[in-house]
């Protein structure tokens, strides 16, 4: 379930160059979801693809670096999106028109890997929201927005008191929701500035989108890496197989959760427990090793 929850929120990068092909995978019960994609070229050969014939300084310092192709991401989301895996070879042809003859260009592609069946949930500013699932069943936060978002919510309607429509999120919004709901049956959190924090201009009104799915822990399992992309596990009995020690190991999957959390949100004061840590293990090893001598001239 770790394995499987790990993968999910993870956010993928990919890249390939002219003449290589880009493979692009997600965990079982997921689909690939296109964030982001560019091809062209922004940085020289030399960091980044090299071109696989030589060239003459002078060739290099005619190099195209502001070259991209604004049809990239339309293309990987008739390629790949809502696919479990998806892979094809890279080349200009397959964007259109060649923004830039002559010069090698590359794919980079991000990505995540959503739930095939997943439920959305909005609140409005200062509304409680609460996520439940079945009995044997737990929460898996995929995404969480606290904020207004351009499109604006059908639930939460924008009323125009005189401030512009402009898009603000919270940074932490996805965090916290890791920490109150992961591996929960139900959970409850109140879309408050006082929990999110305020990213809008004072009297902007937010709301709380969370898009979240509910499954049984023992059928989340991690992809297998050994597996060829498109071919699932065949062990298929495994899902009628009961947990063991299930409460154990949410508890400890929220552990490492809630100390994820805290690590991001006060990287100086993880350094300095650590740190504080090892100066203390030092300490008392010199202790030690005083004492052993001491006993032993003794």
């Amino acid at each position: 379930f770790a394995g499987y929850i790990s993968q999910v929120l993870k956010n993928y990068t990919d890249h390939a160059c002219d003449g290589e092909y880009v493979s692009l995978r997600c965990p079982h019960r997921t689909t690939i979801s296109i964030q982001s994609s560019f091809y062209g070229r922004i940085v020289p050969s030399h960091q980044l693809c090299p071109s696989r014939y030589p060239h003459s300084y002078a060739t290099l310092i005619k190099e195209d670096v502001a070259c991209s192709v604004g049809t990239s991401l339309q293309k990987m989301l008739d390629e790949c999106q809502d696919r479990r895996s998806c892979q094809f070879l890279v080349n200009s042809r397959l964007f259109g028109t060649d923004p830039c003859p002559g010069t090698g260009k590359y794919l980079l592609v991000w990505y995540k890997c959503r739930p095939n069946e997943y439920k959305s949930k909005v609140a409005c500013e200062d509304d409680k929201l609460r996520l439940s699932c079945k009995k044997s069943m737990v929460i898996a936060i995929y995404s969480a927005v606290f904020g207004r978002t351009q499109g604006g919510s059908l639930e939460c309607p924008y009323q125009n008191l005189g401030m512009p429509m402009i898009e603000c999120q919270s940074a932490t919004a996805l965090q916290l929701m890791i920490k109150r709901c992961h591996g929960k049956r139900s959970c409850s959190i109140y879309a408050s500035t006082y929990e999110f924090g305020d990213p809008c201009y004072p009297g902007i009104q937010k709301h709380l989108n969370v898009i979240y799915t509910c499954d049984n822990t023992p059928l989340l399992l991690p992809v297998d890496e050994t597996e060829p992309p498109g071919l699932s596990s065949s062990s298929s009995g495994s899902g009628s197989m009961e947990p063991v020690g299930v409460g154990t190991e949410m508890a400890l999957l929220s552990n490492i959760l809630a100390a994820y959390a805290f690590i991001t949100e006060n990287p100086e004061r993880a350094a300095l427990y650590f740190v504080s840590g090892v100066c203390i293990g030092l300490v008392l090893t010199l202790l030690a090793l005083v004492l052993r001598v001491s006993c032993r001239t003794d």
